[in-house]
This record gives C-alpha cells, structure tokens and sequence, in this order.
C-alpha cells in the first residue's frame, strides 16, 4: 500500500464518526443526453441528462445495448424440455430493464435495444437470463456480468458470452469504510501487548435482498494459529448502514503464555494476521443469513503507521464453487456501446465550436468542419448524431441540411437515385427527423399500432403461409382495412408536422426542381423519400425501435406490421410501375385495391403541405402532449382524516398539462396534480421509509412520495418532472430532503408541517421538454470523433496539398474524400486539427491534475477499483515517457 491511501489517519478511537473521506459526488440536472431508457409514452424522445460535476468537469456516463439471441440453454428438467425466458439488464444488481418473454424455447431471440443514461457509479453491467414460473419465483439460468473496465473491449460489436454460474457468494456490490489502529498496552506485570482496534464506520450500496437488506457486519482477527469474531448490530432496512462500532484484539501475547495453549507461541508476528469484515444479512428464513460480500486486511498494513483508514471495495467469496462448466448453461448474444464524455466549461470548446456552426455558410461546404467530420468518420450516422443534436441545439440545423443537400443534388445525375444512399445528407435528416419528430409519430400512429398488436386479425396474403382454417379474402380485406386506416392518419397529420421538418423538406423539394427542371415528380420523391422511406415506414416495421410498443411485436403481429409497412411505402413512393416494385407476385395482386388515384392524390396532397414554407403557427396544435407513463409506488397523502398513509403501485401518466396517477392502465384518473401546482420534484432521502429510488412532488398543500423501480427511471421521472414544470411562478427554492414523520421533519427537526425547507432546491433545466440538448456535450463528442480519426485528417491534409500542386489525374488513396476546394479545404482541416489538440492538450493537463490529487482508498475510488488501478498505471506509465 502506498501513501495515497486513507484520508486522515490520525483520528482517535472511539469518538463520534467522523466526516466522510472525499466528497460526496453531486448528481447534476444538465442540458443533454440522447434518449432514456424509459419504454412508455413518449420519454424517449425527451433526452435524460445526468452528469457528475468532477472540479469544473461534468462526467455523462451513458450505455446503449443491443440483446441478441441466446443459444443451448440447459433443458428444464420435465417432459417438454423448454424454457419461457427472458433477459435482465442490471447495474450491479439493480435491474433497470426487462426483455418480453420468449415461450418454448432453448435459442429465445430477444432483438431488443435498450439506452439510459447512468445516474450513479456501477462495477458492473450484468445480464441474467431467467426462466419463467408459473407457481413460484422465476428461476435464473445464469449470468454474464461485464466489469466497468472492461466495457470498451466489447464496443459496439456483436459478441457471445458465456453464461456463467449465479453463486449468491459470487453477487456481490456495495463499499465499506474502515479504520484500523494498533496501539501499546502495558500489563500489570510491566509486560508490553499490542491491542488492536478495528473501527467499522459504514458501508454504502449493498444489494437489496428479496426486497429488503438487514445488514451486520462480522470482525474477525484470523491467522494460522488463531480466529476472533466479533459482530456488529443489525441495522434495520438500510442499504447504507452507518455501524461506527469499534471492536479491540488482542495482537500479542506475554511469554509467559504456555507454548500448549492455544496460541502455541511468544509472540505472534503481525505480518502473519489478517482482519477479515463479512457483510451479511439478517433473514428470517430458515436457510440462514445471506452473504454479502468480504474484504481482507492484512496487518503488515500498519508497518508504516499505527493508524490506518480507507474505503474498500467488497469482494466476492471464494468458495470453490464450480457445479457446473461455464459451456453448460449456453450463451447470449450482446452488442453494448458504453460511452463516458468529459465535458469542460463553455469557453473551452469556443474555438472549434464556431468553426463547426460556421458550416452552414461556408462556399464550397465540402470545405466545412463538418462536411469534413463526416468524410472522416468511418459511418456517416457516428458525424450526423452529434452534429445534428449541436446545429439543432444553436438553431442552425435547417440551413446546415440545406447546404449539404444542396451540394449532394448537384452530384446526383439520376432523378431516381436522389437521396437514396447513406450521405451525411440523409444521416443527418433521420436524425433530425427522430428528434423532432417523435411526438408527431407517436400522435400518428400509436393508437392504429396499438390496436394491430391488441386485436391480432390474421392478414397474411402469402397462399404459401396460409394457416389451415385461413380464408385468403377475409386474410386481404383484414389487411386493406389495416393499410386504409394508416394512410389516412398519415395524409391527414400535415398540419401536425414539426415546424423544423417542414422547413428542411421545403429546402429538399426547392434544391430537387432546380437541378431536375424536366422531372414534375421530383419535387415529391424528394420528401417522400424521407418521410415515407425513412420516417414512417420504419416504424410500422419496427414501433419498438420507436417506443410505440414496449417490447418486439410477437411473429403474428410482426407479419401484418411488414405487409403494411411494405404498401405504405409504395403508395408514398409515387413510383410510376408501383406493381413492378414488388418483388412477391401476392404484393402485386394487392396493391391492385390501391391502384386509384384519390391515393396519388392524397399523397401529393400531404407532400406539398408539410414542404410548405411558413405555411402555419407551430403553436395551432393544442392538444395535450404524453410524456411519460408507467407503475410506481406512492405513499398515500392523507388527505383523508382517518386514512392509512401506507404505500400502493398505481399506474402514473405525465402530459404536458397534467400528472395523474390511477389504479390501472386506463382507469379514471384517482388523482390529478396541474403542472402549474408542481413546486419542486427531488430526490427523498432513503432514510424516510427504508426506500430506495425515492423521490417528492412537492404541492402547495403537501408532498407526493413515490418510489420508482429502479434508479435510472426514478432519475428520468425526476428530470422530465422537473423540466415540465420549470416555467412555474412559484416554484420553491428550498426544500425538505427527508419527509415529515412523526411530528416533525426527519432533516431538520422542525416541527410545523409548514416549516419553510431546510436545503437549496437542486440546480434548475431547461423548460423546453420537446428538445434538451447540451451543446458543450455534444462539442466534446465531435472534438472525441476528430481525435479518434486524426490520422484520416492527416490523409486529407495530403490530399488537398497534392491536389493543389498536381493538376493530375488523384492517387487512389485520396479518391474516398469529396474536395471540391482543396485551398479552402486545407485551411478549415489546420483549424480543425489546432482545435483539437488544444482541447487534447486540456484533457491531459486535467488527467495528471487528477492523478496528483486523488488518493486510492478515498470514497471515491476505494481500494478494489480495478478502473482506477488500471488507470494509475497508465498515468504512471506516460508520467515515466514524459520524464
């Protein structure tokens, strides 16, 4: 151990506990994210933001899954052999979503994508694969669990893992802070001893088990001769217990100790001892306590020092427990992007900040910082997701597209091919059209999506997947309805077009009549190409992918999705031999029901309204707007006098205007909170109820207290709350962190229900629910892009001086890039690159900052944290290159 650990060594034993080691990491609200890893209502579409502030840094951490398909799970020990599985996304082991259920199968295929931003610091992102029960608990097959450091060796590739066997010695969370102290006792006889004192302060983060977690603690002073144990008291419904229990040894014996006792030695050498801490919980069941986690100490630690403390990581038990062969429960499928961005202060990014927003009037835009990134990068979709977010963010977006689809129709030759293939252009235009109008989808189609996946009328056409009992007419007409029904929706929402997609189709639709004058068509297969193609066809396919269904439509539903997808896509396609576009002679013979012209009509009809420039008021469309929905518990409020304040799960509904909450899906609201009366919505303190993922809506007359299921939704119910009501006049600025039980608040001690709040309510969002963007985060992602393809930038550097010395024919390696100024080119490509390496420059100044002050066993990083090793050596190792 080195002198980085601890915190202050020198406090005496015992006394009061002392202040914690390090600070607390504070949870910021700030202006960003790219989605939420909610899957009801609209959430999706309103990004979650979660930053830990580190010194004048904001640290967004962020995980995006892709759950495959497992394969060769072990049989169920009956007759039919098959498992109902489904698949577990925990952090640690706090489960944070939950895959649909596949029935009878080995293989189950979940194709299911899952985003959140992480609110809290994790060891480990697990997946546990469980087998449905009908007459008890869910049994788990097995697990893969992915240490936080090693998240990037699987970034963003398909990979299987092996399921591994679930030990409950093996699941193990949460960190301990102790303090150990060796001091000189003298006996009676004038003999010297050694005492030791083992100070258990707290631990923070231990696993809920079975819904609860009645933790104590077991000291032992074990060594080769010798074992002592000693017990904490049991600490009632708490994760984070606060033990501050002191308990002594004895280290060393006089000599005239016999040599038979039991100590069978004189002096017992230190370095030969270990303090053993087991964390367990007290249950009442009759299989005993379960374990928590251990940790060991050995005493050669106080060589140095008589006093010792630090923070510790709890660590699994090994108990050599090997059943089973990892090969022998199967494997799973996963593709897991983990994403950690660095952010600084506004002024650091002022310089390549404005070289980016300065792309939209650059002459040629080939030339731009961001036409450039988008060279570069390896996938077009990796430069549009942070760009779009900035000029969005700036409200530069539309004369940005504009330019760049304006220069991609100059180098179209084919009027059919325009916008057709995977350019920044249509990267960029998904993107915009995902974040601006994902509201307007869910108001367009949800209720026809919903009701395809509740009714379940067969509509398959194929004569070749007929099931027996089937009618190919009735089969049609279910279908005809289905598609009519959509259309119609479609051609009809014109007016519900976002403001800013209207502005970047009527750009599209003007660049395409100037370059193909002698096309009368061009003008809508411009738009529609996006809309249609790319908009709404995707999600009919997929309204997962979209949050307009919870989970994967089951293969019934997921047919009659692809054969409406397929017809809605064609009738907008306005394509003259629509027949001949069909590959499948059934799709031909029913696209003859679709053959009129009242649909041409009713397609161009809503082409030219949503490509009409300032043709309307954003603000016509009054009608309320869902923002999130889901279980959760509540406290009751005691409004009635005589009523039980206990807790009940009710189905809760946010809009715009209103948070209600019912018994069920779809009930009459039980109760209904305005926006206008929203004061505050923050964090409870776990304290209050023994509850985890607490939170308070605060009203003028009393508070709502809810739990959510986990801490990634209890934070996006807390922010989205939060925004929603941002505007309110009389929103408080202080607050009660703890409730009112009792007779008085548990925070402050003050007895009136009335009492002005004792804490500063946490820092505001921004109000604008439809678009929450940060614009230094997503600068900090494009700088991070730049970086990681510098040496392309390096390669398009030589391709502009060779294109500017040579009049020739271009080497083949400089041919992938698009100049069509190389002077100009070159200058924005030594903007680009000077940028960047003053903000890399700032990135390593703040690295060995950090590496200088933190100390290894504080609160933050206690000893255990392999991150953090890991990251000591590589400081170490470029500190010794630099020396």
């Amino acid at each position: 151990m080195d002198g980085r650990m601890g915190g202050a060594l020198g406090r005496g034993l015992p006394g009061p506990a002392p202040r914690r080691v390090g600070r607390r990491a504070r949870v910021l609200r700030g202006r960003s994210g790219s989605g939420s890893g909610c899957s009801a209502g609209l959430c999706a579409r309103i990004p979650i933001s979660m930053a830990v502030e580190e010194e004048g840094l904001r640290v967004f951490q962020s995980v995006k899954i892709k759950i495959g398909e497992a394969k060769n799970l072990p049989t169920y020990p009956g007759p039919n052999k098959m498992r109902d599985c489904y698949c577990t996304v925990n952090l640690d082991q706090e489960e944070v979503f939950r895959t649909k259920i596949v029935e009878k199968s080995l293989c189950p295929f979940y194709g299911e994508d899952f985003y959140c931003e992480i609110p809290r610091s994790f060891r480990h992102l697990s997946f546990y694969i469980f087998d449905r029960d009908v007459f008890r608990r869910d049994s788990i097959i097995g697990k893969v669990a992915i240490q936080k450091e090693d998240l990037q060796k699987y970034h963003n590739r398909d990979t299987w893992f092996q399921l591994q066997h679930v030990d409950a010695d093996s699941e193990v969370q949460g960190k301990v802070h102790l303090e150990l102290r060796l001091s000189e006792v003298i006996t009676d006889t004038g003999v010297v001893c050694h005492k030791l004192a083992a100070r258990i302060f707290e631990c923070q983060g231990l696993p809920i088990v079975n819904g609860q977690c009645d933790p104590y603690a077991t000291v032992t002073l074990a060594g080769p001769y010798r074992s002592e144990a000693k017990k904490t008291k049991v600490k009632k419904k708490t994760n984070n217990p606060q033990f501050d229990e002191v308990f002594y040894f004895e280290v060393t014996r006089p000599c005239s100790y016999s040599r038979k006792s039991h100590f069978d030695f004189e002096e017992e050498d230190v370095d030969k001892l270990e303090i053993r801490i087991d964390l367990w919980n007290a249950s009442n069941l009759k299989f005993g306590d379960e374990f928590l986690g251990e940790l060991r100490i050995p005493l050669k630690v106080l060589r140095q020092s008589s006093s010792y403390e630090a923070w510790y990581f709890l660590q699994p038990r090994d108990n050599g427990s090997k059943s089973l062969k990892p090969g022998d429960l199967g494997s799973l499928r996963l593709n897991v992007v983990y994403t950690e961005d660095h952010v600084f202060s506004s002024d650091y990014y002022r310089p390549l900040r404005d070289l980016l927003l300065k792309s939209a009037d650059m002459e040629p835009v080939s030339a731009s910082a961001a036409h450039i990134l988008g060279e570069v990068c390896r996938e077009k979709q990796e430069a549009a997701i942070p760009l779009v977010r900035l000029f969005l963010h700036y409200g530069r977006v539309v004369p940005f597209i504009s330019a760049i689809a304006n220069a991609e129709v100059r180098r179209t030759q084919d009027p059919n091919t325009i916008f057709r293939g995977n350019s920044l252009t249509s990267k960029c235009i998904d993107e915009t059209m995902k974040l601006a109008g994902m509201h307007y989808l869910h108001v367009t189609l949800k209720p026809t999506i919903e009701e395809v996946c509740q009714s379940h009328k067969s509509c398959e056409i194929d004569p070749v997947k007929l099931k027996d009992g089937e009618n190919l007419e009735n089969n049609m007409e279910n279908l005809r309805q289905y598609v009519d029904r959509i259309f119609n929706v479609i051609t009809k929402s014109g007016v519900s077009c976002p403001t800013v997609m209207c502005d970047i189709f009527f750009s599209l639709r003007e660049a395409a009549a100037k370059r193909f004058q002698d096309d009368l068509d061009v003008r809508y297969t411009a738009v529609s190409s996006f809309i249609f193609l790319r908009f709404f066809a995707p999600a009919i396919l997929s309204p997962n992918l979209f949050q307009l269904t919870p989970h994967h439509t089951d293969p019934q539903t997921s047919r009659t999705l692809t054969l409406i997808s397929k017809t809605i896509q064609t009738l907008g396609s306005l394509s003259k031999s629509k027949s001949a576009s069909f590959k499948e002679s059934y799709m031909a013979a029913f696209y003859e029901f679709f053959n009129e012209q009242k649909y041409a009509d009713a397609v161009k009809n809503f082409l030219d309204l949503i490509s009409s420039s300032g043709r309307r008021d954003p603000k016509s469309v009054e009608q309320p707007i869902l923002l999130k929905e889901g279980f959760m518990i509540k406290r009751a409020q005691g409004r009635k006098r005589f009523g039980m304040k206990n807790f009940k799960k009710r189905w809760f509904r946010l809009t715009n205007h209103e948070f209600t909450y019912q018994k069920s899906k779809g009930d009459p609201p039980l109760y209904s909170i305005s926006i206008e009366n929203i004061l505050a919505v923050e964090k409870l303190e776990e304290e209050s109820f023994k509850m985890k993922n607490m939170f308070q809506v605060i009203q003028p007359e009393r508070a709502l207290y809810i739990q959510a299921n986990n801490c990634v939704e209890a934070k996006a119910w807390i922010d989205i709350l939060t925004k929603v009501s941002q505007c309110n006049k009389k929103r408080l600025t202080v607050y009660h962190p703890s409730a009112y039980l009792n007779g008085h608040w548990l925070c402050c001690r003050a007895s009136s229900d009335t009492a002005p709040g004792c804490s500063p309510c946490t820092g505001g969002l921004p109000a604008n629910i439809q678009l929450d963007i940060d614009g230094d985060r997503e600068t900090e992602r494009i700088y991070s892009l730049f970086n990681l393809y510098m040496s392309k930038l390096e390669k398009m550097q030589e391709a502009c001086g060779s294109r500017s010395v040579y009049d020739g024919p271009e080497q083949e390696e400089y041919s992938t890039f698009v100049i069509d100024d190389p002077q100009e080119t070159y200058k924005t490509l030594k903007q680009v690159i000077a940028g960047v390496g003053a903000l890399e420059q700032e990135h390593a100044q703040y690295k060995r900052d950090k590496f200088k002050k933190t100390k290894y066993g504080s609160q933050e990083h206690p000893i255990g944290d392999k991150s953090f090793q890991s990251y000591i050596r590589q400081q170490s190792e470029v500190s010794t290159h630099s020396i």
